[in-house]
């Protein structure tokens, strides 16, 4: 970026004042640990200057906001035209219950919905059975039948609203009753927009609401990938976590090494079911964590952008460059919130989410204080909330296209995440791709280690935890905290059986049978399921069909 005889002089002087300056005052004045680190365990310099950058090449490695590579974003011009969209996670209890929560945020000014479920609907069972007692409601809403999603939107109009659904094993579903609330609407399928999370390999290692076997659940995944490029093709067919990889406890670097690997068994799959790749690419979409150091996740952001673009410039031959943009969704770090001190928590979520925006997101989560207690109160999602807007409007970081582009750390940084990345998916590459690599528990090994690892640091008090290993408060921090309606549960039940009493059971039998055969079959199972909850199956009933076809995936401990 500099001319050589520049740089060579820059290092001269560099180094008499790393020998001079910085060295005698150092000598006389220790500096607060012996060495720094971010959270991936990547030395931090105490100077960064143009000699960091000297092997890049300016449009190779950076170039321009909405062009290849898309380190400095996918829009040319960013926050300058459209704000990243302002969407909270909520669900709990009951639809009735959510769908309250759904409006109160839409009116203190939420631009998208994003559906938290509960964890019977996310692995398959409909809340009377067993396995569910104790688990309706609690994580998220309980959705059971179209009937509940009717609840669960009335007086949303989903022409006009972008909704994420976080689901995985069941997303093909949730979206089917997605689709069949809209028609009911009046809401053709090509005008829906939102997401669904649809990624199931981060299941198998990092979060575990798994189901089928990986090729069964791929199947799933590339169905509705052919799906809604025929009929929903506003609709972005899967979410391909980092979020609850870094929660499980990795490090950014393998965050988004972890996830672009996914990413890339999810296009090869796609390939393999006879889809073009500009055909479903541009539909492709990612979350991701943002965690405290806000210059690693800065650079970690541009890093996977320029990573992503090159994986599918080069290894899949993309054409269309809306193949190669990382469109990412980014949530505030939950493992980050302390039950200690939950006033702290506004602070680290406004770092957090300033890193997210200058990193470029396209939406926004914000955690709320009091999410490390219980479910978050309306007083505290509204102070989350508010984060995102002052952030907006009132911060100045949006009215430029791209505030921290230039920063010599921040370009060092976003270079070595990016060749750290890269390492990993070599290895994995080697390994025979990620599902051999999750089947020899390599990623769920490395995972491990690396939470130990900062646990053992914070309990050193190598990394500081404000209120938990230093600046400890004797008292208790008094909160209003969210109490869920213990009925709920109970209801949910009884309205299950009523609508098991009340609809077509001739009907039911024949969409399930219909559900069957396309499961056994190579037929697109969607256009079977969004026949079968029109006719108010349950999500249990028709995952059972998918477990009976399928089988069932069961985790081989790897020690």
């Amino acid at each position: 970026m500099h001319e050589k005889k520049v740089l060579l002089k820059l290092k001269k002087e560099q180094k008499k004042w790393e020998e001079k300056t910085y060295g005698e005052f150092v000598r006389q004045h220790r500096e607060r640990q012996p060495k720094f680190e971010t959270l991936s365990q990547n030395e931090i310099k105490n100077l960064y200057t143009p000699c960091d950058l000297e092997d890049r090449d300016y449009l190779e490695s950076l170039g321009f906001p909405g062009a290849y590579p898309f380190t400095r974003g996918i829009q040319p011009n960013m926050y300058r035209g459209r704000l990243w969209t302002m969407r909270q996670y909520a669900g709990f209890g009951s639809a009735d219950e959510t769908n309250r929560r759904f409006k109160y945020l839409l009116e203190k000014g939420q631009k998208g919905l994003s559906v938290a479920f509960d964890l019977p609907t996310q692995i398959g069972y409909d809340s009377n059975h067993p396995l569910a007692r104790g688990e309706i409601g609690r994580v998220g809403v309980a959705i059971d039948s179209l009937e509940d999603m009717e609840r669960l939107f009335n007086g949303i109009p989903l022409g006009k609203i972008s909704t994420s659904m976080t689901i995985n094993a069941t997303a093909s579903i949730l979206l089917a009753m997605y689709i069949a609330v809209g028609e009911k609407q009046g809401v053709p399928a090509k005008d829906l927009r939102g997401t669904v999370q649809n990624d199931i390999l981060k299941e198998y290692f990092a979060r575990g609401t798994y189901i089928y076997p990986p090729d069964a659940s791929l199947r799933l995944v590339t169905d509705i990938f052919a799906f809604c490029r025929d009929h929903v093709p506003l609709w972005n067919t899967i979410s391909i976590s980092g979020y609850h990889i870094r929660e499980a406890g990795s490090s950014a670097v393998q965050e988004i090494a972890f996830t672009l690997a996914d990413a890339i068994t999810y296009v090869e799959s796609a390939l393999k079911a006879g889809l073009e790749v500009d055909a479903f690419a541009p539909r492709l979409s990612f979350f991701f964590n943002v965690h405290n150091h806000l210059l690693e996740e800065v650079a970690k952001f541009r890093a996977a952008r320029r990573l992503w673009a090159g994986i599918m410039r080069d290894r899949f031959k993309a054409q269309d460059p809306r193949s190669m943009l990382l469109r990412f969704h980014t949530q505030t770090a939950g493992s980050a919130l302390t039950a200690q001190q939950p006033f702290n928590n506004v602070v680290r979520v406004a770092i957090q989410a300033l890193s997210a925006v200058l990193g470029g997101t396209q939406s926004l989560h914000t955690n709320s204080m009091d999410e490390a207690l219980s479910l978050p109160s309306e007083r505290s999602v509204k102070i989350a909330l508010r984060t995102q807007q002052l952030l907006a409007y009132e911060s100045g970081v949006t009215d430029t296209v791209d505030p921290l582009a230039g920063s010599y750390a921040i370009e060092a940084m976003t270079g070595q995440i990016e060749k750290q990345a890269r390492e990993y998916i070599g290895k994995i590459d080697r390994m025979g791709g990620m599902l051999r690599a999750i089947e020899k528990g390599y990623v769920h090994q490395e995972i491990q280690e690396t939470a130990y690892r900062y646990q053992k640091e914070v309990e050193a008090r190598k990394r500081i935890i404000v209120g938990v290993n230093e600046f400890v408060d004797e008292e208790e921090t008094s909160l209003s905290l969210f109490k869920m309606d213990e009925q709920a549960a109970l209801e949910q039940e009884i309205r299950l059986k009523d609508l098991r009493k009340k609809r077509d059971g001739a009907a039911v039998t024949a969409a399930l049978q219909d559900v069957r055969e396309a499961a056994a079959g190579e037929a697109n199972v969607m256009p079977s399921i969004i026949r079968a909850v029109k006719a108010y199956t349950t999500l249990g009933e028709i995952a059972d069909i998918f477990r009976d076809v399928f089988g069932e995936f069961k985790e081989v401990s790897t020690f």
